[in-house]
């Protein structure tokens, strides 16, 4: 009897092993300065991943630029082909921003106009925490979790006035491509990739 019971209890337990609620969307955004590895919230922020996930799935920010870069703040891309030359994106969509995620370094977040509800499909990397963001209601919705030196390679590049424009790459600095991956385990395995409730 024991024996029967006992394999029961390991039936359920690899059943429910193997119906484990699914990982969060990964995406590579390959850009001309590297590739950058992103864990979306999507439990957190459905309708801000969703929307990103559009825009990735249907090839929109291939050929944008990095179009705003400020050292020891963040990166800022996914809208502009070259300045001042703005891609059309699709309706605005829901600020989501709570206190469960902050602008940390190294999360990912939607830009947006001075009205919250103002957010399509530019976002931002945070290359330090940022604080004030979260006050001012700025949506993260993913976290880097491979590579950052990308990144800071994109943060120290020189940036120029131009067209009306601060903060502009000297070089352009394109995302060739963005997919869905699968990324190594050791990225998986890095405790950094969830969400960050609290400053560093």
């Amino acid at each position: 009897m024991k024996k029967i019971l006992l394999s029961l209890l390991l039936t359920g337990l690899l059943s429910t092993a193997t119906h484990a609620a699914p990982r969060n969307p990964i995406v590579e955004i390959e850009t001309s300065y590297g590739k950058i590895v992103v864990e979306l919230f999507e439990k957190q922020r459905p309708k801000t991943v969703a929307n990103f996930l559009k825009y990735v799935d249907e090839g929109f920010y291939e050929g944008t630029i990095f179009h705003r870069v400020i050292p020891d703040f963040m990166i800022q891309g996914g809208g502009y082909e070259s300045i001042p030359y703005l891609k059309q994106p699709y309706g605005n969509i829901q600020n989501e921003s709570a206190d469960d995620i902050l602008n940390t370094k190294g999360t990912i977040a939607m830009a947006r106009k001075r009205d919250l509800h103002s957010a399509n499909s530019q976002f931002f990397i945070n290359t330090k925490d940022n604080p004030f963001l979260d006050k001012a209601k700025y949506a993260v919705f993913g976290k880097v979790i491979l590579g950052m030196d990308v990144v800071k390679k994109i943060e120290a590049t020189k940036t120029k006035k131009t067209d009306g424009f601060d903060d502009v790459p000297v070089q352009d600095i394109t995302i060739i491509k963005t997919a869905r991956i699968t990324p190594p385990k050791s990225a998986l395995a890095n405790p950094t990739a969830t969400p960050n409730t609290t400053s560093k």
